[in-house]
């Protein structure tokens, strides 16, 4: 039999017309709710410096955006208040069953919420685009770690996670480095992808929350015994759906995150962008108390139309665009 030609769209016709039945529901949920539809830059004199996403650089020396998170919350700054954006977003990644270096992210700021009422807005939206309609179980960091792997992860060394590893059947990677054999959060990160996550949101869409506080990325942190920072994550069915924040204001401590993940960034000789002085000029002109969200389209669809991999909803996926 001949392969299929490259020409022909990735997703089914069908398909397509749930997509912008979902973008339809999405537009009217905003509205319904009085939220400001922006669009902001693809392009940017900077990028993100987060330390497990890579931009693409243009010729010119700009950069294609993996979030409008910066330029929205610049925005949010200005005084737009609560505003909302569906964007085409891009990460240097490979192709894969959930990833395509092109995709469509929506992104939303509620000045005034914190993470936990920015959780209720989201459940009521996917609700509204068909999703269960059920209450969504909020799970904490702890719970989750507690009930999937039996330990409490703010309690045990590297070294002790590492040593978790083996009676729960988690292969060790290969080639580490004294850094990763000695970072907490490395082990955290490969306990989450190995064995939490894909045990998430099995039957229904589920929210994880309050983090610790070295994975706060522009999230705020809560004093506290552990600190936390003030996160979340949505999962269905294993897949990781949304990351939400009550985002950090500070603009000394923000400069200094993107500081140090450049520093990282230099010492694993990974490429390392500018980061976004704007940014940081705008939460020192005054942030409201604020809480943000972004939720992957495709991946929503993805679930929603049952679909088993991500490229069975994009009109072209990489191989073919």
């Amino acid at each position: 039999m001949r392969p299929e030609a490259l020409w022909r769209p990735s997703a089914s016709i069908a398909i397509l017309k749930a997509r912008a039945q979902l973008l339809a529901a999405i537009r009217a949920f905003f509205m319904q709710h009085g939220l400001l539809e922006v669009q902001t830059p693809i392009l940017s004199a900077h990028a993100t410096v987060d330390r497990h996403i890579d931009s693409f650089a243009t010729r010119d020396g700009r950069w294609l955006q993996t979030s409008p998170e910066f330029a929205m919350k610049r925005l949010i700054a200005a005084g737009s208040g609560p505003i909302w954006q569906l964007a085409p977003v891009f990460r240097v990644d490979e192709q894969g069953r959930h990833h395509n270096p092109e995709f469509t992210m929506l992104e939303w700021y509620q000045p005034g919420y914190d993470h936990l009422r920015l959780m209720d807005e989201v459940e009521a939206l996917l609700r509204h685009c068909g999703a269960p309609d059920c209450r969504y179980e909020r799970l904490s960091y702890r719970e989750a770690f507690v009930r999937h792997a039996g330990f409490d992860p703010f309690v045990l060394s590297a070294q002790q996670l590492r040593a978790q590893l083996g009676p729960a059947g988690i292969a060790e990677p290969e080639q580490l480095d004294a850094a990763d054999l000695a970072d907490r959060d490395f082990w955290l990160d490969l306990w989450m992808s190995q064995h939490i996550s894909p045990r998430l949101g099995q039957d229904a869409p589920q929210f994880l929350y309050d983090f610790p506080a070295s994975q706060a990325a522009l999230a705020r942190v809560r004093d506290g015994e552990p600190p936390l920072a003030e996160r979340f994550e949505l999962f269905w069915r294993g897949i990781e759906l949304a990351n939400g924040f009550h985002e950090l204001s500070d603009a000394q401590e923000q400069r200094r995150r993107f500081l140090a993940d450049q520093a990282w960034r230099a010492q694993q000789k990974r490429m390392v962008p500018p980061y976004d002085a704007h940014l940081v000029e705008a939460l020192a002109a005054g942030f409201p108390d604020c809480a943000g969200v972004a939720l992957g389209v495709d991946r929503l669809l993805m679930l929603l139309t049952g679909c088993a991999r991500l490229e069975e909803v994009l009109a072209f996926a990489a191989d073919r665009a």
